[in-house]
């Protein structure tokens, strides 16, 4: 499975809407969905998603894949950023943010009894990650997060950091928010940034340099219908592959990452 960007023809596909159906979304043409099909399926083609596997993920939110991980028997860490920031930050607004982790089953995609025995909690700051962590996992995650860290470099330096925590052979898998429309302009500071093509490309260059093996990046934006389609502020949701954010167009993008034996 490659890196990539997320596009209707990936979206459509069999193997993506299987996942969807059991996120109990099918058929909704979303980025959001894209990023949880996403990470899903590139560990379990790895061999990820199994008893015996523990993975640690970032910046958690109200989303499904702690509940979705346990699942399958994976024992998982779920953090999320010290509530107090959260709220200073507008992250409880919208239900972006995790204060505990029963919010993390609500969809139910995991026996009650098998969460709570499988699924623990923590706050973490992604920029200043626990050295208590490092070494510890077989895989991390975190879907549309490290855009919010406060610039572009703290983004790039938090996916090479989160390397640290994985045990050797070790798999992550991160998404965040691509611009579409420039490789110069964009949003490099603030609450959320919007990444450039050359940005992930430096970003893939130094995890290469650190000695991490990056899977291929399928840099394609889509050709089908529904990848012309920006959704627009206040947005409608129904179709929401690409959008207008703070002036600019982007979509989301997925990096998987294996550290070495």
């Amino acid at each position: 499975m490659k890196s990539q960007l997320c596009t209707q023809e990936k979206l459509a596909s069999r193997l993506y809407q299987d996942w969807a159906a059991f996120f109990g979304t099918p058929n909704h043409m979303h980025r959001k969905i894209w990023e949880w099909v996403f990470a899903a399926e590139a560990l379990r083609c790895n061999g990820f998603l199994q008893p015996g596997q523990e993975g640690l993920g970032f910046a958690v939110g109200s989303e499904p894949l702690a509940s979705a991980f346990a699942s399958k028997g994976v024992k998982i860490l779920a953090t999320d950023l010290d509530t107090g920031e959260a709220v200073e930050k507008g992250w409880l607004i919208n239900n972006e943010h995790a204060e505990n982790k029963a919010s993390l089953n609500e969809r139910k995609l995991c026996n009650e009894a098998e969460f709570n025995r499988l699924v623990s909690f923590e706050f973490a700051d992604m920029n200043n990650i626990p050295s208590a962590y490092e070494g510890r996992f077989d895989f991390n995650w975190s879907s549309c997060a490290f855009e919010h860290l406060g610039s572009i470099q703290h983004g790039l330096d938090f996916v090479r950091n989160s390397m640290k925590v994985l045990k050797p052979g070790g798999l992550a898998v991160h998404t965040t928010e691509f611009n579409v429309c420039s490789d110069d302009d964009t949003i490099e500071e603030g609450p959320t940034v919007i990444f450039r093509r050359k940005d992930i490309q430096l970003l893939i260059d130094q995890l290469t340099d650190d000695g991490y093996k990056v899977a291929d990046m399928d840099w394609n934006m889509g050709t089908s219908p529904l990848d012309y389609h920006v959704d627009l502020p206040p947005y409608k949701q129904h179709v929401h592959l690409k959008l207008q954010l703070q002036g600019y167009t982007t979509t989301s993008i997925g990096l998987i990452i294996r550290k070495p034996y």
